[in-house]
């Protein structure tokens, strides 16, 4: 079942979602509008849209970049370029033989759009899976930091991981980014408030 988009902390940030049945936690998708900007809007990991919401992003200024935090993820990119010619960034550890041609591979520490930082995250189930920062405060994550229920964050279950410990020091990397608040991430309930304290409670909890 796909959700119609809609507004998050930011008026520039919008999110829609599909509920998995299997899993029992929504799977979701962001879009940062910026149709003025270089490079234009940029959107995270695109579940299908319904046309009352492509035609919506129409009217915020399309699409010019797709980001796939991973390749379990790649869902309509391809459909975005299509449409609205946007150009795919996925992870630079996953670039060869990705499943969509890249227009750009990021590696750790690269800047996709002025104030957009990826972070490689590795031990995840695929190599170098991608989270975004944007402006130092919203993290944007894939699949290894979770929130299947609310107000809590979780990681990737153990048998799915790849590197414990490699994935322990990576939600590591990410709690010591203390000016992070908002946590959007790409399974299960957003937090809007005390992303950097969750963040940290789970990088314990994995200790």
């Amino acid at each position: 079942m796909v959700r119609r988009m809609k507004s998050l902390h930011r008026p520039d940030l919008f999110s829609w979602s599909r509920f998995d049945e299997a899993r029992d936690m929504d799977f979701n998708s962001v879009l940062w509008v910026r149709p003025d900007a270089e490079g234009g809007n940029v959107v995270v990991d695109p579940m299908p849209l319904s046309e009352h919401d492509l035609a919506h992003i129409e009217r915020l200024g399309g699409v010019g970049w797709v980001v796939v935090t991973n390749s379990d993820h790649i869902r309509e990119a391809a459909a975005l370029r299509e449409r609205f010619g946007a150009k795919i960034a996925g992870p630079a550890g996953e670039a060869e033989g990705f499943g969509v041609p890249l227009d750009r591979a990021l590696s750790d520490g690269d800047e996709l759009v002025p104030g957009l930082v990826a972070y490689a995250l590795e031990g995840s189930k695929t190599a170098g899976e991608l989270a975004l920062v944007l402006d130092g405060e919203t993290l944007i994550t894939g699949d290894l930091v979770r929130a299947p229920v609310a107000g809590r964050l979780a990681a990737l279950p153990v048998a799915k991981l790849s590197d414990v410990a490699a994935a322990r020091a990576s939600v590591e990397r990410l709690a010591a980014l203390d000016a992070v608040e908002v946590v959007l991430v790409g399974d299960g309930w957003p937090l809007f408030a005390g992303g950097h304290a969750a963040l940290r409670a789970l990088a314990a909890s994995m200790g």
